[in-house]
């Protein structure tokens, strides 16, 4: 099986230029490929994932990737599926941003590997040092407003008022494509389906610059759209970012284990490399017993370990296994402050405290007769322990790692004390 029918198998095609071609190229050469990524924040989120596990996928079937960083696009804001102007920031901000995510790339992508290794390349290094008059004369003069006025990145934006600054976004990543084609030999850009237009305009413009008839290709993967309707890698918290100190590996498992039944499937196909075959295997264990949860199970194992390490892999599992169980005390003290990092989180100094003066202090409860009515009918927990004793004192040995205590009131309502 060649590389563009693994992905269709996957799903993962949305478009693509002279598909024959594209396929006869992928097989008679070692096709230089390559992604944007634009520096907006100082992190990677899971909608990156898609592309940059594309240019993983190219790897592995023996092409080379290139991860472009958009240290220079980053500066402009790319128009693309917004409705609205992006917030700039400044270029220390860009510069800091860019080597984050150059870090985040390089755990996904081999940048060792001799025949086919992945190359990092910042756009800054190229677009920094054109003039305005160098880049209006060398390369505006071959975009017609018109045929920039009809893509749909900026046909979305006409409404609601777009400025000059974003709608020469695409003439920028159009160079890119242009500098990486002529300096790496690069002849595929890949993206989001909302770079449709951005990748056509990048291969108009070398087939516009060049003397010789050139091949160039794009193709892009669809937009990730869930069964519920909501915003895939969205949570009640925010985003779910590649970074452990944005989202801890458990909250990052845990998002994958609670994925929609409707969706675990294609989302195996789309973020791992299992075979079609295993992932088939997989969709029937799902429909024979769902609550098992197995292909739920595999796909955060999968990503986990891929996104993070082994290592944060199976803390996460002893976390959530621990939880489940109720054996909280399993736990050392990074394991629960990362179990508990979205719960109420109250710091006090570390001395032996009356349970119910602790309630109190760490607004658990509300007064000291509430206190002392949640410890008599049982709603208070302590590390997973219930505590009824109405003069029980919390000391050290409450204290996991002498830093950490967990006190859950009721079901659900967890709260996290940092003695310090």
């Amino acid at each position: 099986m060649n590389i563009i029918q693994d992905l269709e198998m996957r799903g993962l095609i949305q478009q693509m230029t002279d598909e024959e071609g594209l396929k006869k190229h992928l097989q008679d050469d070692i096709v230089t490929l390559y992604c944007g990524f634009d520096p907006t924040a100082d992190s990677l989120h899971i909608g990156h994932l898609v592309p940059a596990l594309m240019l993983k996928r190219f790897q592995q079937a023996g092409h080379r990737p290139i991860a472009l960083i958009g240290g220079g696009t980053g500066m402009i804001g790319d128009p693309s599926g917004r409705s609205s102007e992006r917030q700039l920031n400044d270029s220390e901000t860009v510069e800091y941003f860019s080597d984050r995510i150059k870090q985040q790339l390089a755990k996904i992508l081999d940048f060792e590997k001799e025949a086919n290794g992945a190359v990092a390349r910042n756009n800054a290094e190229w677009l920094g040092s054109l003039t305005l008059i160098e880049f209006l004369r060398d390369t505006g003069k071959h975009f017609g407003v018109n045929y920039m006025l009809a893509k749909d990145s900026v046909q979305s934006r006409l409404e609601n008022g777009i400025s000059f600054t974003e709608f020469t976004y695409m003439i920028l990543q159009s160079y890119d494509f242009m500098n990486l084609f002529q300096k790496e030999n690069c002849s595929l850009q890949i993206g989001g389906s909302d770079q449709w237009g951005n990748i056509t305009a990048g291969m108009e413009l070398i087939r516009r610059t060049s003397e010789d008839e050139v091949k160039v290709f794009g193709l892009t993967v669809p937009l990730i759209t869930k069964a519920d309707g909501t915003k895939f890698g969205k949570t009640a918290g925010g985003a779910v970012w590649l970074d452990p100190e944005k989202t801890t590996p458990y909250q990052f498992y845990q998002f994958w284990i609670n994925t929609d039944d409707r969706d675990v499937i294609k989302f195996l196909k789309y973020f791992t490399f299992l075979s079609i075959e295993e992932i088939d295997q997989l969709a029937v264990q799902l429909e024979e017993a769902p609550e098992k949860r197995i292909p739920h199970i595999r796909l955060a194992e999968e990503l986990t370990k891929l996104v993070h390490s082994e290592e944060a892999l199976a803390q996460a599992q002893r976390i959530s296994q621990a939880l489940f169980s109720g054996e909280i005390k399993q736990l050392n003290g990074a394991e629960l402050k990362q179990g508990f990092n979205d719960v109420p989180t109250v710091q006090l100094a570390k001395e032996t405290k009356p349970l119910v003066d602790l309630l109190v202090e760490g607004n658990i409860s509300s007064s000291k007769r509430q206190a002392r009515e949640d410890i008599q009918n049982g709603a208070i927990y302590i590390n997973g322990e219930r505590q009824q004793d109405l003069n029980y004192q919390i000391q050290e040995d409450d204290r996991i790692d002498n830093q950490y205590t967990i006190v859950r009131r009721g079901k659900k309502k967890y709260f996290l004390l940092d003695f310090q």
